[in-house]
């Protein structure tokens, strides 16, 4: 063919496979026919038939629908990545998309059966055709059969959804999609949504083992940012590169981040939720790290922890750490079983609220600014200091007051403890060497039978340890350039 004579059926309509028949006899030939295991996360399978049967106590009568979700759209014909809804994997230890799990009452408990979308095997147009679910696309999958063994419990097509009968009126979680639920006359349940809820506050043993391997995760990420600050530093490659470190250490040994990795340097750290990151990383100013790893059973970690990208504090920043860290380990001492949830709360805001006094930054006194009608000195803490933990980086969130921060902490229950000081560059109100300061200290911890434990105890908490723990991260990474 010359260079200028046009392609062979140039100018014809673009084929569709699916269409040619020859295509797609050939293409279903010639393949293996190994099964591909369904693998779970060692222990996920008898931990969720022991939640199921919790819930079960919980709602003897009800029918139960709850499903994993799909992926969102981010934008045109590509989606974010998939990430299975929180309740459904506590239920079942699976990951799949597009998956329900129904749960039928009988006597002494419920029968439970899963729905998943089979994968397109060669023969099928699927296979070629579907990029979600074809093996060609995605790659070779978990058949039911495999997804059945793995879990030891009854899998179906999620095609028969259609042809189920008899529930109205079962309780639905928020999951189930809009379609499906309209077709069955279902409404997510705010009494399943409770229920939920509340069993997921109190880990069990395997759940914590979990918690353990997120925050070791974490810690270990930590280490690698604080090494390459230096490289973010010399080679401008700022926050950005900070951000992607973290989030390439999560990716690698654990599902990814548990949220939106945080960092900010100088004048970026009094913002709450920096996950912009794209700011230079400043050599004389604080660096407010809040990142956490989610494990491959999808449990997070989330701890915060503010360095002095120079390996030394200045004496503004230290002053305003030297605070945070007396309200931390005020908030830390009440963390035991039978106090009430925001006993924890308010013990660091007395610490902040004093403190602040001290410099004179609050016009009012101390009771003043505590009580209900005051709150002064939240115009540099505005956020709460804590949340439950687990699955879900704020665990539990639609909860009921009176189960969340109205409960007493009991044995099993994971919680964070982050106080903080936010000098926001551009407010008049705190003197000019305490603007563009941001300090945050947060640490993830269990409540056990004889008062706490804090799982990221690995990462210092004061001035002098967080600056010696900086300079020999930040020394490895300037060796290793």
């Amino acid at each position: 063919m010359s260079e200028t004579a046009r392609p062979p059926y140039a100018g014809t309509r673009y084929p569709k496979l699916a269409e040619i028949p020859a295509f797609a006899e050939h293409i279903a030939k010639g393949w293996s026919d190994e099964p591909v295991p369904a693998a779970p996360v060692d222990g996920a399978a008898a931990a969720a038939a022991a939640h199921r049967e919790r819930l079960s106590e919980r709602l003897p009568e009800a029918t139960i629908v709850v499903a994993s979700g799909t992926a969102p759209v981010r934008n045109d014909d590509c989606d974010y990545l998939f990430r299975a809804d929180s309740d459904f994997v506590w239920l079942t230890g699976c990951q799949a998309e597009g998956a329900t799990l129904v749960m039928t009452p009988r006597p002494g408990g419920h029968d439970a059966r899963l729905y998943l979308p089979p994968p397109f095997r060669p023969g099928e147009t699927g296979f070629f055709a579907d990029a979600a679910h074809g093996e060609l696309w995605v790659g070779a999958s978990p058949g039911l059969r495999e997804w059945s063994e793995a879990l030891q419990i009854p899998v179906e097509p999620v095609a028969a959804l259609d042809d189920l009968t008899g529930l109205q009126g079962a309780l639905a979680s928020r999951s189930v999609g809009a379609e499906f639920a309209a077709r069955h006359g279902l409404e997510p349940s705010a009494a399943l949504g409770r229920q939920l809820s509340r069993l997921r506050m109190v880990k069990d043993a395997w759940e914590v083992e979990q918690m353990r391997l997120a925050v070791d995760a974490t810690v270990a990420g930590f280490g690698e940012v604080a090494r390459e600050v230096p490289r973010a530093v010399r080679d401008g490659l700022g926050e950005r590169w900070l951000q992607g470190t973290f989030d390439r250490h999560a990716r690698t040994f654990g599902n990814g981040p548990g949220y939106a990795t945080i960092v900010g340097s100088g004048p970026h750290a009094p913002t709450l939720h920096w996950v912009r990151c794209d700011g230079p990383v400043l050599p004389e100013a604080v660096l407010l790290l809040d990142m956490g790893v989610e494990a491959k059973s999808l449990y997070t970690a989330d701890v915060t922890r503010t360095l002095p990208a120079g390996g030394a504090f200045s004496p503004a920043q230290r002053q305003v750490h030297d605070l945070v860290e007396r309200a931390h380990r005020a908030g830390l001492a009440r963390i035991r079983p039978g106090t009430e949830y925001l006993d924890f709360h308010f013990a660091a805001m007395e610490v902040v609220a004093q403190g602040l006094h001290d410099w004179g930054l609050l016009p009012v006194s101390v009771d003043e600014a505590l009580s209900p009608a005051g709150q002064h000195h939240r115009r540099y803490l505005a956020c709460g200091i804590g949340h439950h933990l687990g699955l879900d980086v704020h665990d539990c969130s639609q909860s009921e007051y009176e189960d969340y921060m109205g409960a007493e902490l009991e044995p099993g229950v994971v919680m964070t403890v982050e106080p903080g000081l936010y000098f926001h560059a551009g407010d008049l109100t705190v003197p000019p060497e305490l603007r563009g300061i941001g300090v945050r200290l947060e640490d993830d911890v269990l409540v056990t039978e004889g008062g706490s434990e804090v799982l990221s105890a690995a990462l210092p908490i004061d001035a002098d340890g967080v600056e010696a723990w900086t300079r020999a991260h930040v020394a490895h990474g300037k060796d290793g350039l």
